[in-house]
């Protein structure tokens, strides 16, 4: 039996059963919770609360089939309301439970392109009040240094490119708290096939973010510096006047800025005005994807709204890249056209 506090992962989608991120602090790559409970008289009383709590939306507590022990669950609740994970604890009667670790749950519309966090993952953030904002740009994922990745954060990008339905990723990277602290945490995420009430059907990724300590003292956190020639390379060559980023081949969506974001821009979910190129430059933009497609090079001028409303003249090049051995996207350079000012 474990005695420390169980994270367990309800996403759904392919899994027929919920599985284990965490036992304590101690990360889990989504073991069964038959793994960490056996086969004992316990885990039926586990997956019974589990499926409670998930229904309910609300604590449980239960006397196990026994009566000698009882389980104990709390739900985690992603932005809207839903279930993404249920902190579980089977123990003897006489004793608590210790105390739960930080844990928050999140959720990507790639549909939609938006991403969502709940109110205990921008606690585990540390977020200042003003910037408390539950619904993001998928871009505003990587923004403003929040989080420290790891060697894997290619994989991580991905899986939002070329997502499918089953699709899971885990990692351990830092998250860079507004008080200063550097927290290590792990997260693990399913990507699902949500069919909305109009018919449509959108690709979810679900997760929960967990924090499992100070950065400095998990081995796998990545370090505060970068530490990989690709990330050296990528600050070495920042230059004024340009701004880099990482976008979508074939939706040309911005996916990540590699650069600060270029200002004035239009491109947050909260800007007073929405991202978007000018729709007479829309066919120019749909040509340079696919000349960087079919040559790996690409070079022109487009319209991008900015924060104010108005348009502004940009001048894209851009260059394919790879992923992984399956997925391209496009580096992006971006430089104001006609040397007009930025506010």
């Amino acid at each position: 039996m474990a005695a420390d506090w169980l994270l367990v992962e309800t996403f759904g989608g392919s899994r027929c059963e919920p599985t284990v991120l965490a036992v304590g602090s101690n990360p889990k790559n989504m073991v069964p919770l038959r793994s960490v409970l056996g086969r004992g008289p316990f885990l039926a009383d586990a997956l019974g609360v589990t499926a409670r709590i998930v229904e309910g939306r609300q604590s449980v507590e239960a006397r196990t089939t026994t009566g000698k022990r009882r389980v104990i669950g709390h739900p985690l609740l992603a932005y809207g309301g839903l279930v993404h994970g249920v902190y579980l604890w089977v123990g003897p009667l006489d004793e608590d439970p210790p105390p739960r670790d930080p844990a928050g749950a999140w959720h990507i519309n790639l549909t939609l392109h938006v991403s969502s966090r709940s109110d205990d993952l921008l606690r585990l953030y540390g977020t200042r009040p003003d910037r408390w904002r539950n619904e993001h740009d998928l871009a505003e994922l990587f923004a403003y240094q929040r989080l420290t990745t790891n060697a894997d954060e290619a994989k991580a990008l991905a899986l939002i490119v070329r997502a499918t339905a089953g699709a899971e990723h885990l990692a351990t990277w830092t998250v860079n708290r507004d008080d200063g602290v550097r927290r290590a945490v792990h997260f693990a995420c399913r990507c699902i096939e949500v069919k909305t009430p109009g018919g449509r059907v959108e690709l979810i990724v679900r997760g929960i973010t967990h924090d499992i300590g100070p950065a400095e003292s998990v081995p796998t956190a990545p370090p505060p510096t970068p530490v990989l020639l690709a990330q050296q390379i990528v600050a070495a060559e920042a230059t004024p006047g340009r701004w880099r980023a990482i976008a979508d081949l074939r939706t040309m969506r911005l996916l990540k800025w590699l650069d600060n974001p270029m200002p004035g821009l239009a491109w947050t979910l909260d800007s007073p005005h929405h991202p978007a190129i000018h729709r007479e430059d829309l066919r120019s933009a749909v040509g340079l994807s696919k000349e960087l497609a079919s040559s790996g090079r690409a070079d022109g001028v487009l319209r991008f709204r900015r924060e104010d409303g108005e348009w502004m003249k940009v001048a894209v090049s851009a260059a394919l890249i790879a992923l992984d051995q399956h997925t391209t996207a496009a580096l992006v350079t971006l430089t104001l056209s006609d040397h007009g000012k930025v506010d």
